[in-house]
């Protein structure tokens, strides 16, 4: 009992020093490269106001906290398409195996499409007859393992692209979690790390110039090609920090609340509170919102970008060993107008 309300100290002050840090520095929002990894994956998550590292048990671990995947008890597929911002289109597609004592193995597929646009010029603002696109992607690899009844560890590694038009980037990373759920009361606390990795830089056709490596000098070649160099972006590091409790049981049903804390490298840090309402692990309610200290405002003062977050999901048993899961979400983004996200999950 000391020792889990030692921990519960220690996650309490990460959480305030999360908030804490970094008030009044400069504006790193469009700082990285990929901000696509930033989209939460899962409409049970998302519909709970991201408030989830420390809830999540399920295939989303490989999203939002790889040593969730320990918490699985059965094999599980998920698949979500959502219209996301603008018109984009975002796409993830997720399973994962438990092994025993191995642990558990997942796999996940996200990518990011923009639709063909006209490629404009200052002399040609109408079009030039060519279109172009843009589209992101992302293959996962992840583990995730029980220590002890308590303690789960996982890791993920991460392929990650950026296209658009003829030019490329690419780049490695990896992501570090873990879960412990304490003997006060069986509150979870959930840490992770999120693309750790190296540096993306665009290279391709598109910085192909002509240049005339000595203009003073005549008759050599005046249209040498060279390429432009680009600069090396940084991935969105993102550290988050939770702590999840079931607040209240009774005959068939129960209520989850989460607090999240989050201290990414491009944008201010943010805290997320989200609850879920189980209701006969058949039924499911979900609210929560982020809200975010904001780096340009000099008061220093928390403020929300996104609206109140609104969901729910049903869980039903369709045969002997397989489980349907069908969740939704409802986020309000303002003058971005609103976004529902639908995830279809297969247990067996």
């Amino acid at each position: 009992m000391r020792n889990s309300q030692k921990i519960l100290r220690i996650a309490t002050f990460i959480l305030a020093c999360g908030l804490l840090t970094n008030v009044t520095a400069v504006s790193k929002r469009g700082t990285t490269a990929a901000s696509f990894l930033e989209i939460g994956i899962g409409a049970r998550g998302t519909s709970m106001g991201n408030a989830f590292v420390a809830v999540v048990d399920d295939v989303n671990s490989l999203y939002w906290n790889p040593s969730g995947l320990a918490l699985m008890n059965k094999s599980e597929a998920s698949f979500i398409q959502t219209q996301w911002l603008a018109g984009i289109d975002f796409s993830n597609v997720s399973v994962a195996f438990p092994l025993g004592n191995i642990g558990t193995v997942g796999m996940a597929i996200t990518s990011l499409s923009v639709p063909e646009m006209k490629v404009r010029t200052v002399s040609q603002p109408e079009g030039t007859g060519e279109k172009f696109d843009a589209t992101d992607f992302c293959a996962t690899l992840g583990w995730g393992r029980s220590f002890t009844d308590r303690f789960s560890f996982g890791a993920n590694i991460k392929y990650i692209e950026e296209r658009i038009w003829h030019m490329k980037a690419s780049s490695v990373a990896v992501d570090l979690g873990t879960t412990f759920r304490s003997q006060f009361k069986d509150v979870k606390i959930g840490m992770s790390v999120s693309n750790f990795g190296n540096k993306m830089q665009l290279k391709g056709d598109d910085t192909l110039i002509k240049v005339d490596i000595d203009e003073v000098k005549e008759g050599n070649n005046s249209k040498i090609n060279a390429h432009l160099d680009t600069d090396y972006w940084s991935l969105p590091l993102i550290f988050r920090v939770g702590v999840a409790a079931d607040v209240l049981k009774i005959p068939h049903a129960k209520l989850t609340l989460a607090v999240d804390a989050a201290h990414p490298n491009n944008y201010a840090e943010s805290l997320s509170m989200g609850g879920e309402f189980n209701i006969m692990d058949m039924v499911f309610l979900r609210a929560g919102q982020t809200f975010y200290l904001d780096d340009n405002d000099d008061d220093g003062k928390a403020f929300s970008e996104e609206g109140l977050n609104l969901g729910g999901g049903i869980n039903l048993l369709i045969a002997r060993n397989l489980r349907f899961k069908l969740d939704m979400a409802y986020g309000d983004f303002g003058i971005l107008n609103d976004v529902r996200r639908f995830s279809l999950s297969l247990e067996f």
